[in-house]
């Protein structure tokens, strides 16, 4: 991969491959971004990316014609982003991140707050080299997360939000699902250097989080090869289980006065560069694990999840701020 010294700088775009994913974002009112596009990168080449479409695929047959990208980009939320970080890594390509989703906790923390701060950082040639984890659920295939790993409380709400999606929408299926996961959460036992835990979540960060919360979604640095890990376990309610889900200082600090929040005697935190467990389940139970927000369903009886730190994972556009910390 080319250093950030070798990078030129794409002032109208040509050689920039940006996949924008329209499904991202739907729950937040955001502007359509194509006007930016054609006035600020005129050359760059913009595939919107259809509900049956395969990203890799696209990225593939992007990578096979005459005049291959030199620069992969996305315009989506961070699932969408961390896809096309896992296909930057695959082609020795630097990364390009636009935020349209509903949360974009990579790119905020790379100090990409819109598009045209992306494109200032592509146009400037900013780039650093981010770390990343690596997850194996069993025998799986890896999967590269820019943000976050988690089993529990979380998945299940993403599980039963998309159950809802179809019907009610990202917006009011997400409502449904928070207040039935409220009512119906129950917590997992989880397997860990051969010592059992009955747990609400288990949150898995690459690089160190705020040491006040329990979600560990918001990265505080973008080069340091650590995960973040947060053991919520099983000993307060279903309400405090889902108040630690809160992933934005503010709505954390009130949650934290009201006393919603849980205490740090039951939360459990490690700063490490693997880390494994194996999730054992009963009846009923899903059996899923999130990475940036994207569901992944296991075996029903439970899984083995493995998670590495990744450094110098993927070269992404940066702006000077998020180069150490937003």
């Amino acid at each position: 991969m080319p250093s950030s010294s070798e990078l030129p700088a794409f002032a109208d775009g040509r050689g920039v491959f940006i996949v924008r994913n329209a499904a991202s974002g739907t729950a937040v009112v955001r502007a359509d971004p194509a006007a930016t596009f054609s006035a600020r990168l005129p050359e760059a080449t913009i595939h919107e990316l259809a509900p049956d479409e395969d990203l890799a695929e696209v990225i593939a047959g992007a990578m096979r014609s005459e005049e291959p990208p030199a620069v992969l980009g996305v315009y989506g939320g961070d699932g969408s982003v961390s896809r096309m970080a896992a296909l930057a890594r695959e082609h020795g390509r630097p990364l390009l991140v636009m935020p349209g989703g509903t949360f974009n906790h990579f790119a905020r923390s790379a100090g990409l707050d819109d598009v045209d701060t992306a494109i200032d950082a592509l146009q400037s040639g900013t780039t650093i080299e981010v770390s990343a984890i690596e997850a194996r659920a069993d025998d799986g295939e890896p999967i590269l997360a820019l943000n976050a790993v988690s089993v529990g409380t979380y998945p299940e709400l993403i599980d039963e939000r998309d159950r809802r999606r179809a019907s009610l929408g990202k917006w009011l299926g997400g409502i449904v699902a928070a207040w039935r996961t409220l009512r119906t959460a129950e917590s997992l036992t989880i397997v860990r250097d051969g010592r059992r835990a009955r747990v609400w979540s288990v949150f898995v960060g690459i690089g160190r989080n705020d040491p006040q919360r329990v979600a560990t979604m918001q990265r505080e640095t973008l080069v340091e090869p650590t995960l973040d890990v947060r053991i919520h376990h099983a000993r307060g309610s279903r309400v405090r289980a889902m108040a630690s889900l809160a992933f934005g200082r503010r709505t954390a600090a009130v949650l934290r006065a009201v006393r919603l929040m849980p205490p740090r005697s039951d939360v459990e935190r490690l700063v490490v560069a693997e880390f494994a467990m194996t999730v054992r389940l009963e009846e009923g139970h899903p059996s899923v694990f999130v990475h940036d927000g994207e569901l992944e369903e296991q075996a029903p009886a439970g899984f083995t999840l493995r998670c590495v730190a990744i450094p110098r994972a993927v070269e992404v556009f940066a702006a000077p701020s998020g180069t150490t910390r937003r």
